[in-house]
């Protein structure tokens, strides 16, 4: 609360990045001026906006295409179904057992579809899942708060890493997409980053 009331007298808004979504809650709570999640646990929705806003720039209209997400079902996963579904675009969050995105996201994210006439799916299958895709997006195996956790998931996810494999059997111009930062060699190799299909840069620019 004394943060947030000494913000309010500073500035015009709070962008804030924190673990706890429940930080984010009580600063609204408190604040009288707009708290904006810059990234949390849970979701992480500015970057959601840039990647649909990269999606745009190179795909046009975005409904009914398909962007398929690799690996784990994070906070980038969970705003991705959530925005992908608000903008008509099928989301496929493809992930190893354990690390499926929350399911109360997946529900919301397929409310949301049911207006848009997007998809929301969940698949398991890195390879299959991956064909015909219009876009194909993926993230570090383990994200910020979850060190500890990295040697563990370093053994599960190798099959979920978005390599030359993946992109040849996803549409002929798919878009390669990644939050960045990226560990090169892990989730994304370095052909496909630096190759024809990446925007990761437009990513980072939006």
């Amino acid at each position: 609360r004394d943060v947030a009331h000494t913000l309010e007298r500073y500035v015009e808004a709070i962008v804030a990045r924190v673990f706890d979504d429940s930080l984010l809650e009580d600063l609204a709570a408190a604040a009288s001026i707009p708290v904006i999640n810059a990234l949390s646990d849970t979701e992480h929705p500015c970057e959601a906006l840039a990647d649909v806003m990269a999606l745009g720039e190179h795909l046009g209209d975005l409904r009914g295409r398909q962007l398929v997400y690799l690996g784990d079902g994070n906070n980038v996963a969970a705003s991705l179904l959530l925005a992908g579904a608000s903008v008509g675009l099928h989301v496929r969050v493809i992930s190893p057992a354990g690390y499926e995105p929350d399911p109360g996201v997946v529900d919301r994210a397929r409310v949301i579809a049911r207006g848009t006439g997007s998809r929301i799916e969940l698949a398991a299958d890195p390879v299959v899942g991956v064909v015909g895709a219009d876009a194909v997006y993926t993230d570090v195996w383990a994200s910020m708060g979850q060190e500890a956790e990295a040697d563990e998931r370093a053994l599960v996810f190798p099959a979920y890493a978005l390599d030359a494999e993946k992109v040849a059997v996803a549409k002929p111009d798919v878009t390669v997409m990644h939050c960045l930062p990226a560990h090169r060699g892990q989730e994304i190799a370095d052909e496909v980053i630096d190759g024809p299909h990446s925007v990761v840069w437009d990513q980072a620019e939006n």
